[in-house]
């Protein structure tokens, strides 16, 4: 447990992706099996523990500590793992050896959720502060070292060695044997066909063993990504007839899998979701892999975002809420059909085959995502500033016609060129102390627009945005204009005389019952702080309800789409 405490210590330290990638390297390389397993499926977020709650941790250190001291601490902290690592008492019969980490992962695997606290307990017991707070970050999934599960997956890929020594042999000079360098790509392919502790997968690496099937039905194709289109470069060197257009569809990127039997919803970062969406899946009737958006469709159209999200991170579907918003799919692209992987074929090729498939599918579940007809940039220009199907779209995506579908985000193929943000200016209201790294900085900050009778209403939230040292300035400005606190919450002084105006860019706006303004932001953050604007001069509620009017205006009809 102690090499997996400092590992996680050191990342949530480390700012340097190449610096992280070098950490989880060197601990995959040295570290025993099957702790090393357990420890990326932990990286990965494919490590869950679900007899183990949040609430059993506070029952146990409130069982050693006075109640309200602990909740004072944890305000004053903002991480309920880093607060009990460091409030728990020495124990004056501490166990003279601490759990190894495969220990823990199989102890908390196969305990019921009345063996849990004891088991927190006697660990907490036996570990050091640092140790503590890895164990307790483990058990609730909430790392927040600045590591995603790609990047953890890289750092497998690094593993494999530059040589590996073979026995002497008389008949034969060289002593050892190369081997090809792995990209993460090959593990992505791979990565659902394989069980934590992965130990076929690590013999695979290390030259030991063969490397595990790609041919599990139903497993997850790793997504091809776009880059950013930067108008005033790109343009002058892409020609309009290379390139397909389609729209930028306003819900969740998916892959839909139905193969041999296995039928699976997968979201772009590998993440299983059928289970939350069973009825596109009791839908869809193809033989291979498709990739696409996941909308709401009412009678062709796509429903605003926000009824989507009330269908998203559910672990079981609610039949009213199926019945009242239903599921699709928007398709892309066409992966796999009966059988053959057609990701090395021509996008032109994939999309006539794909077009046939949705031609003769049943239902309407499963819709085609229509290429956009344009003649040059400038009329494609045109067209992604009032886009004929209002606000589905977030914006265009480029693709060109000849190219194969590569996992990652490879520079020229594909790219994706979003609408511009709306933007408004809104007075800082509330401020909270950020988690992790950000634990000792007010970072996460609600915003308000002024009403009729001229008082504030909250209209968001936004925690990222702005760097380091603007965090800084924040934080100073949170601290030296708190009016009113409560618990981890500060009020901050804002009058139409004084206040601070951020500048907040956002997504898209939705009505919204369960906030006062009656509105909600997707996306929101902050693009400037107006240190010069007064807040008097902030955006006010009417505004925002004129731009959620245009917005609900623009209509979301898939075109050429029934």
């Amino acid at each position: 447990m102690r090499a997996f405490a400092e590992l996680l210590d050191r990342l949530s330290l480390t700012a340097s992706r190449n610096a992280k990638l070098v950490l989880v390297r060197d601990y995959l390389r040295t570290a025993p099996d099957p702790d090393r397993g357990w420890a990326l499926a932990a990286l990965t977020g494919d490590l869950t523990f679900h007899a183990a709650k949040p609430a059993m941790i506070r029952q146990a250190v409130e069982s050693r500590v006075d109640p309200v001291l602990f909740g004072w601490s944890y305000d004053y902290v903002g991480d309920l793992a880093e607060t009990v690592a460091l409030i728990w008492p020495a124990s004056e019969t501490r166990p003279n050896r601490e759990p190894e980490l495969s220990e823990v992962v199989e102890a908390l695997r196969a305990a019921g959720r009345g063996e849990v606290r004891g088991l927190i307990e006697g660990w907490l017991d036996a570990l050091e502060p640092r140790g503590r707070w890895a164990l307790l970050k483990l058990m609730t999934g909430a790392l927040r070292v600045g590591l995603s599960a790609r990047l953890a997956k890289t750092a497998a890929a690094m593993v494999r060695p530059a040589h590996v020594i073979e026995p002497p042999d008389p008949h034969r000079h060289e002593a050892t044997r190369s081997l090809e360098p792995i990209d993460v790509s090959e593990i992505e392919e791979i990565w659902h066909a394989l069980e934590a502790p992965y130990a076929d997968l690590f013999a695979w690496l290390e030259g030991r063993g063969e490397r595990p099937s790609t041919n599990a039905p139903g497993r997850f194709r790793p997504v091809m990504l776009a880059v950013a289109l930067d108008e005033a470069v790109d343009f002058e060197r892409l020609a309009p007839t290379d390139y397909a257009a389609e729209w930028k569809w306003d819900g969740i990127r998916v892959q839909a899998v139905r193969e041999a039997g296995v039928e699976r919803l997968y979201s772009r970062t590998g993440d299983e979701i059928s289970a939350a969406f069973p009825d596109v899946m009791a839908a869809l009737r193809f033989e291979g892999a498709i990739d696409g958006e996941l909308v709401i469709l009412k009678n062709g159209e796509v429903a605003p975002f926000a009824e989507l999200q009330t269908r998203l991170n559910r672990k079981v579907a609610d039949p009213r809420l199926m019945s009242a918003s239903p599921a699709g799919i928007i398709a892309y692209d066409l992966l796999a059909l009966e059988g053959e992987d057609l990701r090395g074929r021509p996008l032109a090729e994939r999309r006539t085959a794909l077009e046939r498939l949705v031609a003769a599918h049943p239902g309407d579940r499963l819709k085609l995502s229509p290429v956009v007809d344009y003649g040059d940039w400038e009329e494609l220009a045109r067209l992604r500033a009032d886009p004929p199907v209002g606000a589905a779209a977030e914006g265009l995506m480029l693709k060109r016609w000849d190219s194969t579908y590569v996992a990652g985000r490879p520079k020229g193929p594909w790219f994706k060129w979003k609408r511009d943000p709306h933007v408004i200016d809104a007075v800082l209201m509330y401020a909270q102390r950020g988690h992790g790294k950000r634990s000792s900085f007010y970072s996460d900050y609600t915003f308000g627009v002024w009403t009729e009778d001229g008082a504030l209403t909250p209209v968001g939230k936004a925690y990222f945005g702005f760097t380091d040292a603007e965090l800084k300035q924040l934080d100073k400005f949170v601290r030296d204009h708190t009016v009113e606190r409560f618990g981890p919450v500060r009020s901050i002084r804002a009058e139409r005389d004084f206040g601070l105006v951020l500048e907040i860019a956002f997504e898209g706006l939705q009505r919204s019952p369960r906030h006062k303004s009656g509105v909600a932001m997707r996306f929101p953050r902050v693009s400037r702080i107006r240190w010069d604007k007064p807040a008097r001069e902030a955006n006010t509620l009417d505004d925002v309800l004129d731009l959620l009017d245009a917005i609900e205006r623009g209509g979301g009809r898939i075109a050429g789409a029934a």
